[in-house]
């Protein structure tokens, strides 16, 4: 387990998953749940808008804006209001944490899955025959960015990360962990849902915003089975997606 996009780059594996609880991967799952094939995107700018128009999809406006416009037919990063939408097939989902991370990972060769509360059991749950023949994984935990792009850590990806880790692996799997793997499953065993995601920073930031229904979504441990997979330039539910082997590294020697 690594923070960021450095991070992420730091611990290559075969399999990597992307965790940003607020809120990336928890929209990315309702979006999955209603058949929306997503299409994850750096920047919010014209280029966001070209990449929409180039797939045919919609694009997901920011949270903020779609509550200043007042207008219900925007879509955003808001889940709960992406959980409301019709008629929608393909989104264009712009992140500078968790889109941006997943398309690092994409880079480097790993296979990348979006993970949030929602869906850790089932991601954990898809992961656990590839880890078994021999497959490689690493848990980035996405974090926030201050006012100067530095990483913020968020305690509730920290969360998400430690959910994911506990589901996957017996006691004595945890037990010889890396220490930072373990660090965040306790993390997760000691969080105390959805109290603790309502008073962290993020959740605290999000609620006095007028968006905590988007919290209360993203605290719902264990509601969906969806496996977000990237897929060339989409994500898409893993069960859909025709099977292939992972990229195994090789080592030199």
């Amino acid at each position: 387990m690594e923070w960021g996009p450095t991070g992420a780059a730091a611990v290559p594996a075969d399999y990597a998953v992307v965790v940003d609880v607020l809120s990336f991967t928890t929209t990315l799952s309702v979006a999955i749940e209603r058949g929306i094939e997503v299409f994850p995107f750096r920047w919010k700018d014209s280029r966001a808008t070209e990449h929409a128009m180039r797939h045919g999809a919609t694009l997901a406006i920011g949270r903020f804006e779609a509550l200043s416009r007042g207008d219900a037919r925007h879509v955003s990063l808001s889940p709960a209001s992406l959980s409301e939408v019709e008629g929608i097939e393909r989104l264009v989902l712009p992140s500078p944490n968790g889109s941006t991370i997943a398309f690092a990972l994409a880079d480097s060769g790993a296979q990348v899955v979006g993970a949030c509360l929602r869906n850790a059991g089932a991601v954990a749950r898809w992961l656990a025959p590839r880890v078994a023949d021999g497959a490689s994984v690493v848990v980035v935990p996405a974090g926030e960015r201050w006012y100067d792009d530095t990483l913020r850590p968020a305690v509730e990806d920290l969360w998400g990360a430690g959910a994911v880790l506990d589901a996957l692996g017996s006691e004595d799997e945890v037990a010889t962990a890396s220490p930072e793997a373990r660090m965040a499953v306790a993390a997760w065993r000691a969080a105390r849902l959805p109290d603790d995601l309502l008073r962290c920073a993020g959740g605290v930031e999000l609620t006095e915003a007028g968006f905590v229904a988007d919290v209360e979504i993203a605290a719902q441990h264990d509601v969906s089975e969806v496996v977000p997979l990237l897929v060339g330039e989409s994500f898409r539910d893993a069960t859909e997606v025709r099977p292939t082997g992972p990229r195994l590294r090789r080592v030199d020697g």
